[in-house]
């Protein structure tokens, strides 16, 4: 018996169901057929043993996977949606349903969503593909930009599940197996360090966010925005690269730790917003550097495969340089000092009074020798 809270899903998932089968014209035991026949592929994709029978998978497959081809459908053509749709209409379910669209046990493999979607999809959405609706689902909800280069790349026979597809928008780097060694630890100055030391920072033209470069004195980073929605997709794909990926692979995992060094307090936060590299729909530095120290909370540094070590070394070279280290020094201790500032006035205008009673004094004793 369904538990009455989860009763109303249940029975919206049935209605979509029902409108999918209007759409594509197609039987339930025609969509049951293509479920069947890959049970043994779909019980596979779990680690855990399944304990219903073949036709109680199959129901469930069945009714969760056209359940997301319909929502997905719908955020992409408003023309697919009903009158009063409980998802879309107020009040607006969608964001009590797309969480669980991102997190790692709630997954669907994806290659069931393609094979119940694509051989109906001219008559759905004018041949868009499962990949299209999925980019421009997660694209939409979740800020992010990602280039059409980017989206051929991605093969659905290649894709695991959301969560995997959502780290495949963000296009990741070759490895780079030049100039390993280890780093006593990992650990970069922070950017108001970096800032005081003469550090600039740009915010790249890239949309991959792991090409982060430093030249010349100039950090340069991709934009990245945080959201409210931020923390459940980031620790679900840092979930994914720790249990599923090799670790020369996590590079998402990587990504964090660089940027938790960079961030101390909020006010390095307020810099990073400051330069545009990072666009804060928190709306609150503090809230902004309070989500970056949670998302980095459990992962893994492993020096041997980091892939910015690199960077780190080249930023920790340049800030304990001589030059910028007492640029940094002076900067910290005067200019960020009120007490110090005051100082510094008192100590230039006793300068400049000495000064004019020097050169009284030498003008005086000028007119005496004339005398």
């Amino acid at each position: 018996m369904v538990r009455k809270c989860l009763k109303p899903m249940e029975e919206l998932k049935n209605r979509y169901l029902k409108v999918f089968l209007s759409r594509t014209q197609v039987t339930v035991e025609a969509l049951i057929a293509v479920i069947r026949e890959k049970e043994v592929a779909l019980r596979s994709c779990y680690a855990e043993t399944i304990e219903f029978t073949s036709d109680e998978f199959v129901r469930i497959i069945l009714v969760d996977a056209v359940f997301i081809i319909e929502v997905l459908l719908r955020f992409y053509d408003l023309n697919c949606r009903e009158d009063n749709d409980r998802i879309f209409s107020k009040p607006y379910m969608l964001q009590d349903v797309w969480p669980d669209m991102r997190m790692l046990e709630n997954q669907l493999p994806f290659f069931i969503l393609d094979h119940l979607f694509e051989p109906h999809k001219d008559t759905l959405c004018g041949g868009k593909s499962i990949i299209d609706l999925s980019h421009h689902f997660f694209k939409t909800l979740m800020h992010i930009e990602v280039s059409e280069e980017t989206l051929r790349t991605i093969d659905p026979h290649e894709v695991v599940h959301f969560v995997d597809f959502v780290r495949k928008l963000y296009p990741l780097p070759p490895w780079r197996s030049e100039n390993r060694w280890l780093l006593e630890t990992l650990a970069t100055p922070s950017m108001t360090q970096l800032s005081r030391a003469g550090v600039k920072f740009e915010v790249g033209s890239n949309t991959n966010m792991f090409q982060v470069k430093f030249k010349h004195g100039t950090l340069v980073m991709p934009k990245l925005t945080i959201s409210d929605q931020t923390e459940v997709t980031i620790t679900n794909l840092l979930a994914f690269e720790q249990s599923q990926c090799k670790d020369e692979e996590k590079y998402i995992n990587d990504y964090f730790v660089f940027l938790n060094c960079l961030v101390n307090t909020h006010q390095d936060v307020a810099l990073l917003v400051k330069s545009g590299i990072l666009d804060n729909k928190l709306g609150d530095n503090k809230k902004g550097f309070t989500l970056i120290k949670n998302l980095v909370d459990g992962v893994v540094d492993n020096k041997d495969y980091f892939y910015f070590i690199n960077l780190c070394d080249d930023l920790n070279k340049y800030y304990t340089m001589g030059r910028h280290q007492l640029k940094e020094y002076l900067v910290t201790h005067f200019l960020y000092s009120p007490w110090a500032t005051k100082e510094i006035i008192a100590a230039v205008i006793f300068l400049f009074l000495t000064l004019i009673q020097t050169m009284f004094s030498i003008m005086s004793y000028s007119h005496d020798l004339k005398s």
